[in-house]
């Protein structure tokens, strides 16, 4: 349920950030609808991507990155 609630938020907060923004550059600049438009789809892509990034787990370590085995560098060959 928890993770749930995360991912529902996660994608909510995002696309009123990027509405939002898009709302205020509009303003600021006099390009409506302009703003909007492009900070809407920016701000639904950074949603997708954080619950992507939640329902993979790479949300919870520092740096999005998988642990690896101990004798195994990041790229995948041994030390």
């Amino acid at each position: 349920m928890g993770t749930a609630l995360r991912i529902g938020t996660e994608l909510v907060a995002a696309m009123i950030v990027g509405v939002g923004g898009g709302l205020l550059l509009d303003r600021w600049l006099g390009t409506a609808p302009w703003g909007l438009i492009v900070m809407f789809f920016l701000g639904a892509a950074a949603g997708v991507l954080n619950v992507y990034r939640a329902v993979t787990g790479l949300g919870i370590a520092a740096g999005y990155s998988r642990p690896t085995g101990d004798n195994e560098r990041q790229d995948g060959d041994a030390h």
